[in-house]
């Protein structure tokens, strides 16, 4: 234990893959940079497809070569109507090839990203891992006094929150959250399969919202089974034969006979973003930013965006001689991220309310967007472009 005073440009609190990206971003820059975080191995094994503004990034700073192997390229992308209504949309097929990419992006299991990125982390003389966590965060007028669980005392220009759904620097800054709770629930887990994904990601659009295979390495694939959450608790108590088989109904057989890996989570989804995305020297990156359903593969993406963008932003503030946590710095901040969560949360909420509605208007809407989509080529890679990154980052 110590009360010596540490003094930072910039502490990101939090170790998740947001949290590590922004650290290594950041010191990356030339910024003294701290990183406070438990060091503990990812405790679950879901997965995260990363999308190919992600992988850029992630080879950027030299961190994808090391996981790379361990994931699985996303070339072509299926969308089913399985609602059973007398209205249903058209099935829908993204294929990489026709927007001039090789694959959309790669699916990879988050422990072996962690892994990856804590091992990049540790190279960084500009990076000080702290393995430790926040107990108290004080913005002040020239910085962020932060105290640690072990007595460190901790004091940075500027602090990025990466501390997830329940922030404390997020608290810390008085910004508030709108949520909303959605009635739904996640069911995730992994299977191995007899049949070849192809590299073919499929999503299942039910009544309850969608149930999606996507690949990984192997004749392996991840599930993600958006239900209702009195559904979702009777499938997670399950024997593994039994989801094995109630998995593999409702993936239609299409990978063949399905087996169930061991590990297996539920979690109730929300729509969550915040008011503000900095505030007293104090930004958010990741999950203390924004929390969506597992629809699109958007969350993680998100999450490096932000990341990306305030390394980009301190980066640019220090070598101008500026203060990076100065009003002016973090206003920056937001003004490249609110666009960008904003439109990602209205276009997820929107697909998901027209999945869910019952309104036979809606479900024609929902239907002809779909079948359009689908038969105009010039939408649909419109639609596959700005899937993988907002139209407006692609240009500046």
């Amino acid at each position: 234990m110590t009360d010596t005073l540490q003094v930072y440009d910039v502490l990101v609190i939090g170790g998740g893959p947001a949290g590590l990206t922004a650290a290594i971003a950041l010191a990356d820059t030339g910024a003294k940079t701290a990183l406070l975080a438990r060091h503990a191995p990812y405790a679950d094994n879901r997965t995260t497809a990363l999308l190919g503004a992600s992988t850029d990034l992630l080879e950027r700073l030299d961190i994808w070569r090391r996981c790379s192997d361990k994931a699985a390229a996303l070339k072509t992308m299926r969308l089913v109507d399985d609602t059973g209504r007398l209205i249903r949309a058209p099935e829908v097929r993204f294929s990489s090839d026709e927007i001039g990419r090789d694959q959309f992006g790669f699916n990879i299991d988050n422990r072996s990203l962690v892994a990856a990125l804590e091992a990049r982390a540790g190279e960084l003389s500009s990076l000080t891992r702290i393995d430790d966590e926040a107990a108290t965060i004080h913005p002040g007028d020239a910085a962020v006094e932060v105290q640690t669980s072990q007595g460190r005392s901790l004091s940075a220009r500027l602090v990025v929150g990466a501390d997830g759904r329940h922030s404390l620097s997020r608290e810390a800054a008085g910004i508030e959250i709108v949520s909303r709770k959605l009635g739904q629930s996640a069911l995730t887990f992994n299977i191995t399969h007899t049949r070849p994904h192809r590299n073919i990601s499929t999503e299942f659009h039910t009544e309850h919202g969608p149930c999606v295979f996507v690949p990984l390495s192997g004749n392996r694939s991840s599930v993600v089974w958006v239900c209702a959450p009195k559904e979702a608790e009777r499938l997670v108590a399950l024997g593994d034969d039994e989801l094995s088989a109630a998995a593999e109904t409702q993936s239609h057989s299409i990978l063949g006979r399905l087996q169930i890996e061991p590990g297996r989570h539920v979690f109730p989804l929300a729509i969550e973003r915040p008011r503000q995305f900095a505030k007293d020297r104090i930004a958010l990156v990741g999950e203390s930013a924004h929390v969506l359903p597992p629809i699109g593969a958007q969350g993680l993406n998100m999450g490096l965006r932000d990341a990306a963008d305030i390394a980009d932003i301190v980066g640019q503030a220090i070598s101008r001689g500026e203060d990076p946590g100065a009003p002016q710095v973090l206003s920056r901040y937001q003004a490249a991220r609110r666009p960008d969560v904003a439109s990602r949360t209205w276009a997820i909420d929107i697909a998901n309310r027209s999945l869910l509605s019952d309104f036979l208007p809606v479900q024609t809407m929902r239907a002809g967007g779909l079948h359009l989509i689908g038969s105009v080529g010039p939408l649909r890679r419109l639609a596959m472009r700005e899937g993988l990154a907002p139209s407006w980052r692609r240009s500046s």
